[in-house]
């Protein structure tokens, strides 16, 4: 299981997002050598306004740092059932340009969210949506990736439900360590959607004064994972208000000796 970075982690010291002086094309170089995290999962926003040759420059950086885009991560939930035709048909047309974006960036993966409600209705249609998109995905050598969100995906069976219906081999999910502690059964839902995940956030809100994680086991999600043969990309994904790099290196150290752990 390789240890990589969610880049909205460091929004606040990237020159383009926050009031830090790190540029984005510097970052790949500073998740390997200040982090040891060797690859990112990118949001778009914080490529917004970026040319195709931003994108290939990107790409090239990471490459030569070893520590390549892994995952493009739509922010915005797309409007995929029960809308307006014409809000899905641009949701359509936005995924198909982040899937150009992600094949420039040498990703293996472009992840959405959906927003719809939880109706047999928007399940229905939401999977004929995603079907007819597929295609354009897989022409560029992707995965499609379904991240949890509240609605139609919020619950875990939903979500497997409607990767099941869209089928195929490069549709699946993108689980978070957050998500799933909020569904009451952190290990449950980890077990069930980490067979169909192409990666998976390593959530982390912050420690206390002891070095435990607040909220949630880290380890215990890591050892969920695992029990199910999880072999992917594990990105770690601070969420809170502190010192961003410090609760990192918190978070990897704390990770690395979990996914060594024998599971015995």
């Amino acid at each position: 299981m390789l240890l990589t970075l969610a880049a909205r982690s460091l929004r606040t010291l990237v020159s383009s997002n926050g009031e830090g002086s790190l540029s984005l094309l510097d970052l790949p170089n500073f998740a390997l050598k200040e982090l040891q995290l060797r690859g990112m999962n990118v949001p778009s926003s914080m490529l917004a306004g970026w040319t195709l040759e931003d994108l290939d420059n990107l790409r090239d950086r990471g490459d030569k740092a070893g520590c390549p885009c892994l995952v493009l991560i739509e922010d915005s939930p797309m409007c995929l059932a029960a809308a307006d035709p014409a809000e899905i048909v641009s949701a359509g047309d936005r995924i198909r340009r982040l899937a150009v974006a992600a094949n420039r960036l040498g990703c293996n993966a472009l992840a959405i969210r959906c927003t719809a409600p939880d109706t047999d209705e928007a399940f229905d249609e939401a999977a004929s949506v995603l079907k007819r998109l597929m295609p354009s995905v897989e022409r560029l050598e992707l995965n499609l990736l379904i991240a949890p969100n509240e609605g139609l995906t919020e619950r875990t069976e939903r979500l497997t439900d409607l990767l099941k219906r869209i089928g195929g081999f490069r549709i699946g999910s993108l689980p978070d360590f957050g998500h799933a502690a909020a569904s009451g059964d952190l290990v449950d839902a980890l077990r069930k959607l980490a067979p169909y995940a192409g990666a998976v956030h390593a959530t982390v809100e912050g420690f206390d004064s002891k070095g435990r994680h607040e909220k949630f086991d880290l380890a215990e999600a890591v050892a969920a994972i695992k029990s199910v043969g999880f072999l992917n990309t594990l990105a770690i994904d601070y969420v809170g208000e502190g010192d961003a790099v410090a609760n990192i290196e918190q978070a990897r150290t704390v990770l690395e000796k979990a996914i060594e752990a024998d599971p015995g």
